[in-house]
């Protein structure tokens, strides 16, 4: 089986890293194209991949076709490759905001599509994905997609009327993460810590946060309660979020980013 990637950015190369750390696919099992000859160079001696001098060459010779171009590209890749794609062929798109209704049409013919909403945690192996298909997909097909994706990180079934809502939860949010970092970071040093210590001090409280989220189950206000002690510092801190906004405003950016998503 082959493995073909229509565009080599971050989040292909964040696939393609899984897949072959993991050991599901070979080097020479994964191939792939790019708008410039230097992307392809750089991206096949790092991975060893193979890389096609056209889109329309990976369509041919994969069985399995990862559009992972942005959303604004997609019409004109379609349009580039759809000669070669037949019943055989797998299409797993992984561009915001085109359904797979959209997809399908664009195809013009009856298409094994699965969509996939990444988000780039995955380039250090903790990405999380949305997945969904339609009908022409075989269980067997989407398993192994499926394990693909949870090469770096977890994948996660969802129905298609929520990925609009998975770009601003989960797709888009590293970005309001990173944001959060920054300011913790700014304010240490604000307070005499070194710019490089406030980073990892920030970071490293960030991670292992989400990761008492994720490992002992218990509600995050729970969490939160427990590291507020009576009087104290972070129930300060807590006070001053919520005068400010906190929750409002972060809701309100979730909120704005599914509503782009939805014009996509």
């Amino acid at each position: 089986m082959t493995i073909g990637f229509i565009g080599l950015g971050n989040m292909a190369k964040a696939m393609i890293g899984g897949i072959l750390q993991k050991g599901l696919m070979g080097p020479n099992e994964i191939i792939g194209s790019a708008r410039t000859e230097e992307t392809c160079l750089k991206v096949s001696n790092k991975y060893g991949i193979q890389v096609r001098s056209s889109n329309g060459a990976v369509a041919r010779e994969a069985d399995i076709i990862v559009l992972a171009v942005k959303p604004q590209y997609l019409k004109v890749v379609i349009a580039d490759i759809m000669d070669y794609v037949d019943d055989s062929k797998l299409i797993v798109s992984i561009a915001a905001g085109k359904t797979i209704n959209w997809l399908q049409a664009e195809f013009e013919k009856p298409t094994r599509i699965i969509r996939v909403m990444p988000n780039t945690p995955a380039l250090v192996g903790e990405g999380c994905s949305a997945v969904c298909r339609n009908d022409l997909v075989s269980d067997d097909d989407y398993h192994f997609v499926m394990e693909l994706l949870e090469s770096f990180g977890k994948a996660y079934t969802v129905p298609e009327t929520l990925m609009d809502v998975v770009v601003g939860v989960s797709g888009s949010s590293p970005a309001y993460v990173f944001l959060f970092i920054e300011a913790m970071a700014d304010a240490a040093v604000a307070g005499g810590m070194p710019r490089k210590q406030a980073y990892e001090f920030a970071a490293q409280s960030v991670l292992g946060s989400a990761k008492m989220v994720l490992e002992t189950g218990k509600h995050p206000g729970q969490l939160k309660d427990m590291v507020c002690s009576p009087a104290g510092t972070t129930i300060e801190a807590v006070r001053v979020l919520e005068e400010r906004g906190f929750r409002g405003t972060v809701m309100d950016a979730v909120s704005a980013c599914i509503d782009k998503s939805q014009t996509l």
